[in-house]
């Protein structure tokens, strides 16, 4: 990173996407970079808020390899405050502003975080986290708010606009290398503690070009809407392309995913790349206006959750006009590792694609053997976008490396040409009588039926066969859910007699986390103990 103190110095070799942010402030001051509620933020004003707050970080004693939490909701502070953090030479880990404090408390403990950035929504949150951190032995972060009232983050808390305007424009004087750690994402955190796996600023680069291929925002005249959680990997990586080629980046604020919110921005904004998790484009889809409102939409891409067939369909129903584009990947690959391109979306829909150029992939067995075609095995990985390893666990580290390669957790099958089809997670299979049951095949099978609107299926413990499938079904008319023999009948020529579940519950919601994927360990803790007859 550059070592000049001149505001307009403009760095030459960094590939970090602070420099990124840079190189686009010079050559393009007044371009949009982006835009939030209406409100506009060109590429001079961002690179000089990013500026001015590292600088505040740094005089109040942040240095390299230091962690700042970043808790905030979807707002433009939130990008400033990550790049900030990395352009002092910190680490920013971003944290899931849905947690209890005692979770959030238990992140800021595990990262040694010695700053807070948080908002005045979240203000309340980060200080009962901080509490909980200091209980559990760690020092006392200082908390940075943006917003009207940084009282909220308690009697010491600063003012982020006081911190900015009180900082000089001067970069940070620090030099930081492509291998260098830029973020701490914990995962979800759906079974045990969550980990913090450790990304680079290589990571993000190649993250950075992966993206702009995935996805095809080649120009700068692309418009990202990023509705997705920016506390999430997915957030994070919606936005790395477009800080890389300079296109525009259009915010929305966090609320609960609204379809009608959501056309009324892809709309007025021109929106022309648009990334939602499944449960979402079910939602939107679900809208009659949604085609007439999207007609600016270039691509949309699903992943962070599996999809069904059903829902491909009607993806490419409601926007016949947009390129339909599925991801796959996990926060460890920073993240994305397979894509299905638009020209295979119908001739081999439900498949996630071919691993990227960038990474190298196998499907092996238990010993790590390669499996054939057809045959169902666990993915591993290696290759430039691959964490460094998991922050302050190093056993968990060992475990996900063991024989050289990073191990994903999710089983998939290769077809006759190499396209990949997710299978389900390899802790969420199902034995039952010594066949092996995926989860996600009787799911894909269910979702279909027309009484259907949501579904999840887990193992419980039955006292002859040792684990059956038992389904958690969503009414789409609550007033008459399916039943069980309904779901018998429908899947009759679907699945082998073995697979089809033996139980039903009827939930008005399935529970799910911020990433859209199902809290299975609920469902097991409520339900998968009791043993079946």
């Amino acid at each position: 990173m550059s070592t000049a103190t001149s505001p307009h110095h403009l760095p030459c070799g960094g590939a970090h996407w602070v420099d990124h942010v840079a190189r686009h402030a010079h050559a393009d001051p007044d371009g949009v970079a982006l835009r939030f509620e209406g409100a506009t933020t060109t590429w001079a004003g961002f690179d000089e808020r990013v500026r001015r707050f590292a600088r505040g970080l740094h005089e109040r004693g942040v240095t390299p390899g230091d962690r700042v939490v970043v808790l905030m909701t979807n707002r433009p502070e939130f990008i400033e405050a990550v790049l900030a953090a990395n352009a002092a030479g910190a680490i920013a880990v971003p944290v899931n502003f849905r947690l209890a404090p005692e979770e959030a408390g238990y992140i800021l403990s595990d990262s040694g975080a010695s700053v807070i950035v948080t908002d005045t929504v979240l203000a309340p949150l980060a200080a009962a986290a901080s509490a909980a951190a200091v209980r559990a032995g760690a020092g006392r972060p200082r908390i940075i708010v943006a917003g009207p009232d940084p009282s909220a983050g308690g009697a010491e808390a600063e003012s982020y606009d006081a911190v900015v305007a009180a900082a000089g424009a001067e970069r940070v004087e620090v030099a930081i290398g492509e291998h260098d750690v830029a973020l701490i994402m914990y995962t979800s955190g759906t079974t045990g503690l969550p980990k913090g796996a450790m990304l680079t600023h290589l990571n993000l680069l190649m993250q950075s070009i992966t993206g702009i291929r995935t996805s095809t925002v080649h120009s700068d005249d692309a418009v990202v809407l990023l509705n997705v959680p920016m506390f999430h990997i997915a957030g994070i990586g919606s936005m790395l392309s477009a800080l890389l080629i300079g296109a525009t980046s259009v915010i929305m604020p966090t609320a609960p995913f609204d379809a009608l919110s959501t056309l009324d921005v892809v709309e007025h904004e021109g929106i022309t790349s648009l990334f939602l998790v499944p449960a979402q484009w079910q939602v939107l889809c679900a809208d009659p206006a949604a085609t007439d409102r999207g007609r600016s939409l270039r691509t949309i891409s699903w992943g962070a959750a599996p999809a069904t067939v059903s829902l491909l369909e009607t993806m490419g129903r409601v926007f016949p006009y947009a390129e339909i584009i599925s991801v796959f990947g996990q926060t460890e690959m920073s993240p994305v590792t397979t894509s299905l391109p638009a020209e295979d979306a119908v001739r081999k829909i439900g498949s996630v694609g071919k691993a990227v150029p960038t990474i190298a992939a196998r499907i092996v067995d238990d010993e790590m053997n390669d499996v054939a075609p057809g045959q169902v095995g666990e993915i591993v990985y290696r290759g430039p976008s691959l964490m460094a390893g998991y922050w302050n666990n190093p056993q968990a580290t060992a475990d996900a490396f063991d024989g050289g390669w990073f191990h994903s957790g999710d089983l998939v099958r290769a077809d006759e040409e190499g396209f990949l089809y997710v299978v389900d997670r390899k802790k969420d299979m199902i034995i039952s009588g010594g066949e092996n049951i995926y989860c996600a095949e009787v799911e894909n099978a269910i979702a279909g039926c027309p009484a259907v609107a949501d579904v999840a299926v887990i193992g419980a413990k039955h006292e002859r066969w040792g684990e059956t499938p038992v389904a958690f079904v969503v009414p789409a008319d609550p007033a008459a859910p399916p039943t069980i023999d309904d779901l018998t009948a429908w899947t009759k020529d679907r699945l082998a007699s073995y697979k089809k579940p033996t139980a039903i519950v009827v939930l008005a919601e399935l529970p799910r986390n911020a990433s859209g994927k199902v809290r299975k360990h609920e469902l097991r803790a409520s339900y998968g103990s009791v043993p079946l007859t």
